[in-house]
């Protein structure tokens, strides 16, 4: 192996290692966020509250996509990130009210 291709696998390696530990960090903050979405669901529920908020959901979306500018990432993706998520969330308060 040479010493560029060498000095790339590392690189390599070094990239990946990065995006393991990133994708771990994602993984636990959407599992604290879901946490917490959940206690509002049951909150919700309890108080015979509506699973969604259209309002809130549309500032969160525009400040989403305002950090997503921000951080250098496609804010069509981090939009469309952030109804995923509020969409599984909706579902998770309706059955809260089931």
């Amino acid at each position: 192996m040479t010493d560029a291709v060498s000095r790339a696998a590392d690189v390599l390696k070094e990239h990946r290692e990065s995006i393991d530990r990133l994708d771990a960090i994602l993984v636990y903050t959407l599992g604290e966020r879901f946490k917490h979405t959940q206690a509002v669901g049951k909150l919700k529920a309890t108080h015979d509250l509506p699973p969604s908020d259209p309002d809130r959901e549309a500032k969160q979306i525009a400040r989403l996509e305002d950090l997503a500018k921000r951080a250098d990432l496609d804010p069509e993706f981090a939009k469309n990130f952030l109804n995923f998520i509020i969409a599984e969330v909706i579902q998770h308060h309706k059955k809260h009210q089931e």
